[in-house]
Protein backbone atom coordinates (compact mmCIF):
# COMPACT_ATOMS: atom_id res chain seq x y z
CA UNK A 1 0.00 0.00 0.00
CA UNK A 2 1.27 3.47 -0.92
CA UNK A 3 1.27 5.18 2.48
CA UNK A 4 1.86 8.66 1.06
CA UNK A 5 -1.37 8.43 -0.92
CA UNK A 6 -3.25 7.74 2.32
CA UNK A 7 -1.56 10.23 4.66
CA UNK A 8 -0.54 13.16 2.44
CA UNK A 9 -2.32 16.28 3.68
CA UNK A 10 -4.43 14.31 6.17
CA UNK A 11 -5.09 15.36 9.76
CA UNK A 12 -3.50 12.84 12.13
CA UNK A 13 -3.91 12.90 15.92
CA UNK A 14 -1.15 11.19 17.93
CA UNK A 15 -1.20 10.73 21.69
CA UNK A 16 2.17 10.10 23.30
CA UNK A 17 4.05 11.84 20.48
CA UNK A 18 6.73 13.00 22.93
CA UNK A 19 7.76 9.40 23.69
CA UNK A 20 10.32 7.27 21.89
CA UNK A 21 7.98 5.35 19.55
CA UNK A 22 5.65 8.33 19.30
CA UNK A 23 8.51 10.52 18.05
CA UNK A 24 9.53 7.99 15.38
CA UNK A 25 5.89 7.65 14.27
CA UNK A 26 5.44 11.43 14.17
CA UNK A 27 8.62 11.92 12.13
CA UNK A 28 7.51 9.29 9.62
CA UNK A 29 4.05 10.90 9.35
CA UNK A 30 5.66 14.29 8.65
CA UNK A 31 7.76 12.64 5.92
CA UNK A 32 4.52 11.34 4.41
CA UNK A 33 3.13 14.89 4.34
CA UNK A 34 0.57 14.47 7.13
CA UNK A 35 -0.65 17.34 9.32
CA UNK A 36 0.12 16.03 12.79
CA UNK A 37 -1.49 17.08 16.06
CA UNK A 38 0.24 15.69 19.13
CA UNK A 39 -1.25 15.37 22.61
CA UNK A 40 1.08 14.29 25.41
CA UNK A 41 2.87 15.08 28.62
CA UNK A 42 6.34 16.64 28.26
CA UNK A 43 9.15 14.20 27.40
CA UNK A 44 10.00 12.04 30.41
CA UNK A 45 13.73 11.83 29.64
CA UNK A 46 16.67 14.14 29.05
CA UNK A 47 17.71 13.98 26.32
CA UNK A 48 14.55 12.97 24.45
CA UNK A 49 14.11 12.09 20.78
CA UNK A 50 11.15 14.50 20.64
CA UNK A 51 13.46 17.36 21.63
CA UNK A 52 16.35 16.20 19.44
CA UNK A 53 14.05 16.19 16.39
CA UNK A 54 12.59 19.61 17.23
CA UNK A 55 9.07 18.19 16.91
CA UNK A 56 7.51 20.79 19.22
CA UNK A 57 7.84 23.36 16.44
CA UNK A 58 6.94 21.04 13.58
CA UNK A 59 3.53 19.74 14.74
CA UNK A 60 0.48 21.19 16.45
CA UNK A 61 1.58 20.43 19.98
CA UNK A 62 -0.74 20.04 22.99
CA UNK A 63 1.06 19.43 26.28
CA UNK A 64 -1.57 17.74 28.40
CA UNK A 65 -2.52 14.53 30.22
CA UNK A 66 -4.82 11.92 28.64
CA UNK A 67 -6.50 11.70 32.04
CA UNK A 68 -7.96 15.16 31.33
CA UNK A 69 -10.93 13.64 29.55
CA UNK A 70 -12.97 16.75 28.81
CA UNK A 71 -10.02 18.68 27.41
CA UNK A 72 -8.83 15.70 25.36
CA UNK A 73 -12.29 15.27 23.84
CA UNK A 74 -12.43 19.00 23.02
CA UNK A 75 -9.06 18.90 21.26
CA UNK A 76 -10.01 15.82 19.24
CA UNK A 77 -13.28 17.39 18.10
CA UNK A 78 -11.61 20.68 17.16
CA UNK A 79 -8.70 19.14 15.23
CA UNK A 80 -10.98 16.83 13.20
CA UNK A 81 -8.54 13.92 12.83
CA UNK A 82 -8.89 11.55 9.91
CA UNK A 83 -6.46 9.20 11.68
CA UNK A 84 -5.87 8.61 15.40
CA UNK A 85 -2.85 6.81 16.83
CA UNK A 86 -3.00 6.31 20.59
CA UNK A 87 0.40 5.60 22.16
CA UNK A 88 0.31 7.61 25.42
CA UNK A 89 0.87 5.26 28.36
CA UNK A 90 2.83 4.42 31.47
CA UNK A 91 5.07 1.93 29.62
CA UNK A 92 7.43 0.41 32.19
CA UNK A 93 6.91 -2.82 34.14
CA UNK A 94 9.13 -1.74 37.04
CA UNK A 95 7.33 1.59 37.42
CA UNK A 96 4.03 -0.28 37.52
CA UNK A 97 5.19 -2.15 40.64
CA UNK A 98 6.04 1.15 42.33
CA UNK A 99 2.99 3.05 41.02
CA UNK A 100 0.25 0.52 40.27
CA UNK A 101 -2.71 2.86 40.71
CA UNK A 102 -1.25 5.51 38.42
CA UNK A 103 -0.42 2.82 35.86
CA UNK A 104 -4.02 1.61 35.71
CA UNK A 105 -5.32 5.19 35.69
CA UNK A 106 -3.17 6.19 32.72
CA UNK A 107 -3.36 2.96 30.73
CA UNK A 108 -7.02 2.09 31.27
CA UNK A 109 -8.90 5.32 32.01
CA UNK A 110 -6.61 7.28 29.70
CA UNK A 111 -7.48 4.87 26.90
CA UNK A 112 -11.18 5.20 27.68
CA UNK A 113 -10.84 8.99 27.47
CA UNK A 114 -9.39 8.65 23.95
CA UNK A 115 -12.24 6.28 23.07
CA UNK A 116 -14.72 8.87 24.33
CA UNK A 117 -12.99 11.42 22.11
CA UNK A 118 -13.57 9.10 19.15
CA UNK A 119 -17.26 8.90 20.04
CA UNK A 120 -17.46 12.70 19.86
CA UNK A 121 -15.92 12.88 16.37
CA UNK A 122 -18.56 13.34 13.67
CA UNK A 123 -16.53 12.43 10.59
CA UNK A 124 -14.72 9.33 9.28
CA UNK A 125 -11.63 8.43 11.28
CA UNK A 126 -9.34 5.39 11.33
CA UNK A 127 -7.99 4.73 14.82
CA UNK A 128 -5.11 2.47 15.87
CA UNK A 129 -4.61 1.98 19.62
CA UNK A 130 -1.18 0.64 20.55
CA UNK A 131 -0.96 -1.72 23.53
CA UNK A 132 1.75 -4.36 24.09
CA UNK A 133 2.78 -7.97 23.60
CA UNK A 134 2.56 -8.31 27.40
CA UNK A 135 -1.26 -8.07 27.35
CA UNK A 136 -1.67 -11.85 26.94
CA UNK A 137 -2.25 -14.33 29.75
CA UNK A 138 1.03 -16.18 30.11
CA UNK A 139 1.47 -19.64 28.64
CA UNK A 140 4.52 -21.84 28.76
CA UNK A 141 4.07 -23.65 25.45
CA UNK A 142 2.06 -23.65 22.25
CA UNK A 143 4.10 -21.27 20.11
CA UNK A 144 3.62 -17.55 19.71
CA UNK A 145 0.66 -15.65 21.06
CA UNK A 146 -2.22 -15.17 18.63
CA UNK A 147 -4.74 -12.37 18.64
CA UNK A 148 -7.52 -14.68 19.84
CA UNK A 149 -5.53 -15.93 22.85
CA UNK A 150 -6.68 -15.04 26.36
CA UNK A 151 -5.68 -11.66 27.76
CA UNK A 152 -4.14 -11.38 31.20
CA UNK A 153 -0.81 -10.13 32.49
CA UNK A 154 1.10 -10.97 35.66
CA UNK A 155 2.27 -7.50 36.69
CA UNK A 156 0.28 -4.23 36.97
CA UNK A 157 1.59 -2.85 33.67
CA UNK A 158 0.76 -5.97 31.67
CA UNK A 159 -2.70 -6.40 33.18
CA UNK A 160 -3.46 -2.70 32.70
CA UNK A 161 -2.78 -3.15 29.00
CA UNK A 162 -4.97 -6.26 28.92
CA UNK A 163 -7.74 -4.20 30.54
CA UNK A 164 -7.21 -1.49 27.93
CA UNK A 165 -7.61 -4.12 25.20
CA UNK A 166 -10.90 -5.23 26.76
CA UNK A 167 -12.12 -1.63 26.82
CA UNK A 168 -11.13 -1.14 23.17
CA UNK A 169 -13.00 -4.29 22.14
CA UNK A 170 -16.08 -3.28 24.15
CA UNK A 171 -16.22 0.19 22.58
CA UNK A 172 -15.69 -1.28 19.12
CA UNK A 173 -18.62 -3.66 19.57
CA UNK A 174 -20.86 -1.20 21.39
CA UNK A 175 -20.34 2.02 19.44
CA UNK A 176 -18.39 1.45 16.20
CA UNK A 177 -19.62 -1.87 14.81
CA UNK A 178 -22.49 -0.67 12.63
CA UNK A 179 -21.86 -0.70 8.87
CA UNK A 180 -22.58 3.05 8.74
CA UNK A 181 -20.18 3.85 11.58
CA UNK A 182 -17.68 6.60 10.74
CA UNK A 183 -15.06 5.13 13.10
CA UNK A 184 -12.86 2.11 12.35
CA UNK A 185 -11.01 1.04 15.51
CA UNK A 186 -8.16 -1.48 15.75
CA UNK A 187 -5.53 -2.31 18.36
CA UNK A 188 -1.88 -3.17 17.74
CA UNK A 189 0.34 -5.33 19.95
CA UNK A 190 4.14 -5.16 19.87
CA UNK A 191 7.03 -4.88 22.31
CA UNK A 192 10.79 -5.05 23.06
CA UNK A 193 11.48 -2.37 20.50
CA UNK A 194 15.03 -1.17 19.76
CA UNK A 195 16.06 1.96 17.90
CA UNK A 196 18.01 5.18 18.09
CA UNK A 197 16.75 7.93 20.37
CA UNK A 198 15.46 5.79 23.23
CA UNK A 199 16.73 7.43 26.43
CA UNK A 200 14.45 5.75 28.97
CA UNK A 201 15.82 4.53 32.27
CA UNK A 202 15.81 0.81 33.08
CA UNK A 203 16.02 -0.28 29.45
CA UNK A 204 18.95 -2.31 28.24
CA UNK A 205 19.91 -0.39 25.08
CA UNK A 206 19.78 3.13 26.60
CA UNK A 207 21.70 1.80 29.61
CA UNK A 208 24.35 0.36 27.27
CA UNK A 209 24.65 3.58 25.29
CA UNK A 210 24.99 5.74 28.39
CA UNK A 211 27.78 3.49 29.68
CA UNK A 212 29.58 3.45 26.33
CA UNK A 213 29.39 7.22 26.03
CA UNK A 214 31.02 7.55 29.44
CA UNK A 215 33.63 4.88 28.72
CA UNK A 216 32.21 2.70 31.50
CA UNK A 217 31.60 -1.03 31.59
CA UNK A 218 28.00 -2.03 30.83
CA UNK A 219 26.27 -3.45 33.92
CA UNK A 220 24.04 -6.43 33.06
CA UNK A 221 21.39 -7.31 35.65
CA UNK A 222 20.05 -10.49 34.08
CA UNK A 223 22.17 -11.73 31.21
CA UNK A 224 20.11 -14.88 30.62
CA UNK A 225 16.79 -13.07 30.17
CA UNK A 226 15.55 -13.75 26.63
CA UNK A 227 13.38 -11.45 24.53
CA UNK A 228 12.25 -11.26 20.88
CA UNK A 229 14.01 -7.98 19.96
CA UNK A 230 12.46 -5.84 17.23
CA UNK A 231 13.48 -2.74 15.26
CA UNK A 232 11.34 0.32 16.04
CA UNK A 233 10.25 0.90 12.44
CA UNK A 234 8.88 -2.62 12.03
CA UNK A 235 5.86 -2.19 14.32
CA UNK A 236 5.45 1.45 13.28
CA UNK A 237 5.19 0.34 9.65
CA UNK A 238 2.47 -2.03 10.82
CA UNK A 239 0.60 0.77 12.60
CA UNK A 240 0.73 2.97 9.51
CA UNK A 241 -0.34 0.19 7.15
CA UNK A 242 -3.17 -0.82 9.46
CA UNK A 243 -4.36 2.79 9.72
CA UNK A 244 -4.24 3.17 5.94
CA UNK A 245 -6.15 -0.09 5.41
CA UNK A 246 -8.80 0.95 7.94
CA UNK A 247 -9.21 4.27 6.13
CA UNK A 248 -9.58 2.47 2.82
CA UNK A 249 -12.17 0.16 4.35
CA UNK A 250 -14.08 3.16 5.71
CA UNK A 251 -14.09 4.72 2.23
CA UNK A 252 -15.38 1.48 0.71
CA UNK A 253 -18.04 1.28 3.40
CA UNK A 254 -19.15 4.85 2.66
CA UNK A 255 -19.31 4.21 -1.08
CA UNK A 256 -21.30 1.00 -0.65
CA UNK A 257 -23.70 2.70 1.78
CA UNK A 258 -24.29 5.64 -0.57
CA UNK A 259 -24.99 3.37 -3.53
CA UNK A 260 -27.05 0.84 -1.51
CA UNK A 261 -24.71 -1.81 -2.89
CA UNK A 262 -23.91 -5.01 -1.09
CA UNK A 263 -21.43 -4.72 1.78
CA UNK A 264 -17.77 -4.86 0.80
CA UNK A 265 -16.60 -8.50 1.08
CA UNK A 266 -13.59 -9.45 3.15
CA UNK A 267 -12.61 -9.65 6.78
CA UNK A 268 -13.18 -6.58 8.94
CA UNK A 269 -9.86 -4.96 9.81
CA UNK A 270 -11.29 -3.29 12.91
CA UNK A 271 -9.73 -5.85 15.25
CA UNK A 272 -6.56 -6.69 17.17
CA UNK A 273 -3.26 -7.23 15.31
CA UNK A 274 0.16 -8.50 16.36
CA UNK A 275 3.26 -6.84 14.92
CA UNK A 276 6.12 -8.98 16.16
CA UNK A 277 9.65 -9.75 15.00
CA UNK A 278 10.58 -12.74 12.87
CA UNK A 279 11.89 -16.12 13.94
CA UNK A 280 15.44 -15.99 15.26
CA UNK A 281 14.83 -12.68 17.01
CA UNK A 282 14.87 -14.28 20.46
CA UNK A 283 18.22 -13.54 22.09
CA UNK A 284 19.48 -13.19 25.62
CA UNK A 285 20.40 -9.84 27.11
CA UNK A 286 24.04 -10.93 27.00
CA UNK A 287 23.78 -11.75 23.29
CA UNK A 288 22.22 -8.33 22.70
CA UNK A 289 25.02 -6.58 24.59
CA UNK A 290 27.68 -8.54 22.71
CA UNK A 291 26.05 -7.59 19.40
CA UNK A 292 26.06 -3.93 20.44
CA UNK A 293 29.76 -4.15 21.32
CA UNK A 294 30.52 -5.30 17.77
CA UNK A 295 29.52 -1.82 16.59
CA UNK A 296 30.64 0.23 19.61
CA UNK A 297 33.58 -1.47 21.36
CA UNK A 298 33.49 -1.65 25.14
CA UNK A 299 33.13 -4.03 28.06
CA UNK A 300 30.39 -5.44 30.26
CA UNK A 301 30.18 -6.68 33.84
CA UNK A 302 27.72 -8.95 35.62
CA UNK A 303 25.51 -7.09 38.12
CA UNK A 304 22.98 -9.83 38.82
CA UNK A 305 19.86 -8.52 40.54
CA UNK A 306 18.21 -11.48 42.33
CA UNK A 307 15.39 -9.35 43.80
CA UNK A 308 14.33 -7.81 40.47
CA UNK A 309 10.54 -7.68 39.89
CA UNK A 310 9.15 -10.59 37.90
CA UNK A 311 8.50 -10.10 34.19
CA UNK A 312 6.94 -12.37 31.58
CA UNK A 313 9.46 -14.52 29.71
CA UNK A 314 7.66 -15.93 26.66
CA UNK A 315 6.61 -12.95 24.54
CA UNK A 316 6.79 -14.29 21.00
CA UNK A 317 3.96 -13.08 18.79
CA UNK A 318 2.37 -14.90 15.86
CA UNK A 319 2.03 -12.46 12.95
CA UNK A 320 0.14 -14.58 10.40
CA UNK A 321 -2.93 -12.35 10.62
CA UNK A 322 -1.00 -9.20 9.73
CA UNK A 323 0.55 -10.99 6.76
CA UNK A 324 -2.75 -12.40 5.55
CA UNK A 325 -4.84 -9.22 5.85
CA UNK A 326 -2.26 -6.45 5.45
CA UNK A 327 0.62 -8.08 3.64
CA UNK A 328 2.84 -7.08 6.59
CA UNK A 329 5.80 -9.00 7.93
CA UNK A 330 8.94 -7.83 9.77
CA UNK A 331 11.79 -6.43 7.68
CA UNK A 332 14.91 -6.24 9.87
CA UNK A 333 16.54 -9.25 11.50
CA UNK A 334 18.30 -9.10 14.86
CA UNK A 335 21.69 -8.16 13.48
CA UNK A 336 20.36 -5.35 11.28
CA UNK A 337 18.21 -4.09 14.16
CA UNK A 338 21.20 -3.73 16.45
CA UNK A 339 23.41 -2.28 13.71
CA UNK A 340 20.91 0.45 12.80
CA UNK A 341 20.25 1.24 16.46
CA UNK A 342 23.91 1.68 17.36
CA UNK A 343 24.60 3.65 14.17
CA UNK A 344 21.99 6.22 15.18
CA UNK A 345 23.55 6.72 18.63
CA UNK A 346 27.17 6.77 17.43
CA UNK A 347 26.53 9.24 14.63
CA UNK A 348 24.40 11.54 16.79
CA UNK A 349 26.82 11.53 19.73
CA UNK A 350 28.54 14.65 18.40
CA UNK A 351 25.33 16.57 17.65
CA UNK A 352 24.08 19.40 19.87
CA UNK A 353 20.50 20.08 20.94
CA UNK A 354 20.77 23.63 19.62
CA UNK A 355 20.33 22.27 16.08
CA UNK A 356 17.75 19.59 15.35
CA UNK A 357 18.77 19.39 11.68
CA UNK A 358 21.40 16.62 12.03
CA UNK A 359 19.06 14.53 14.22
CA UNK A 360 16.30 14.87 11.63
CA UNK A 361 18.71 14.00 8.83
CA UNK A 362 19.96 10.76 10.38
CA UNK A 363 16.41 9.74 11.34
CA UNK A 364 15.21 10.41 7.78
CA UNK A 365 18.11 8.37 6.38
CA UNK A 366 17.22 5.44 8.59
CA UNK A 367 13.54 5.61 7.58
CA UNK A 368 14.51 5.80 3.90
CA UNK A 369 16.92 2.87 4.21
CA UNK A 370 14.30 0.83 6.05
CA UNK A 371 11.70 1.54 3.34
CA UNK A 372 14.15 0.48 0.62
CA UNK A 373 14.78 -2.81 2.44
CA UNK A 374 11.07 -3.29 2.96
CA UNK A 375 10.27 -2.70 -0.70
CA UNK A 376 12.86 -5.24 -1.83
CA UNK A 377 11.93 -8.08 0.49
CA UNK A 378 9.42 -10.86 -0.08
CA UNK A 379 6.79 -10.95 2.70
CA UNK A 380 6.94 -14.23 4.60
CA UNK A 381 5.41 -15.43 7.80
CA UNK A 382 7.88 -16.75 10.34
CA UNK A 383 5.54 -18.00 13.08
Amino acid sequence: MNLEERYLGKSVFVTGHTGFKGSWLTEWLLLLGARVTGYSLPPSTKPALFTQLGLRNRVTHFEADIRQGDYLRQVMVETKPEFVFHLAAQPLVRVSYAQPRETYDVNVMGTINVLEGLRAIRHPSAAVFITTDKCYAEKTSGGGYREEDALGGYDPYSSSKAAAELAIAAYRRSFFSETESMIALASARAGNVLGGGDWATDRIVPDCIRSLMKGQSIAIRNRAATRPWQYVLDPISGYLELGAALSQQLQSRKTAHASTADPIPGEDLAAAFNFGPGAGSEHTVLELVEEILKHWPGTWCDKMEPTAPREAMNLRLATDKALRLLGWSPTYDFQQTVKSTVEWYRESASFTLEDSGPFVAITHRQITKYLACRQNKTPTTLH
